[in-house]
């Protein structure tokens, strides 16, 4: 049986050029055992929030930990949250925000370097992280 994800693509429209790196509505602990599992310093996927809802996470791989910078869209594009006093800077596209943020990675981010590529995980890998997570 194909395992399927739950993908908002109402979000994606016009947003994403690689949906690869999308993995839709996965909880935070799922997104940990995949990027602990198959991942490694550097690996990265984006997902959808789970506190706000039409904000994405990009999660990136830094062990022993794993972490989360939430990306949300504002009429003047896709940013990053930052700390209060930053200034964020603005993407057309989220694949925009993540082609500049690995060619250049702010210095208080964890440099996302591998795309945890979703289409080439094995039904058995997503299976193994805990199908309970999944809509079978």
């Amino acid at each position: 049986m194909l395992l399927q994800y739950s993908v908002n693509t109402n979000l994606l429209k016009g947003v994403f050029m690689e949906e690869s790196i999308y993995y839709g509505k996965i909880s935070k602990e799922v997104t940990e055992r995949l990027l602990e599992r198959y991942g490694k310093d550097g690996s990265y996927l984006l997902r959808d929030s789970e506190s706000i809802a039409g904000a994405l996470c990009f999660c990136v791989r830094k062990a022993p930990f794993v972490h989360t910078y939430r990306i949300e869209k504002s009429q003047r594009g896709w940013a990053v949250e930052t700390v209060s006093g930053s200034n964020p800077e603005y993407f057309q596209s989220v694949s925009k925000l993540v082609e500049c943020y690995r060619a250049k990675t702010p210095r208080n981010m964890e440099p996302p370097l591998y795309p945890l590529d979703k289409d080439k995980l094995s039904e058995e890998a997503l299976r193994s992280i805990g199908p309970s997570y999944w809509e079978i």
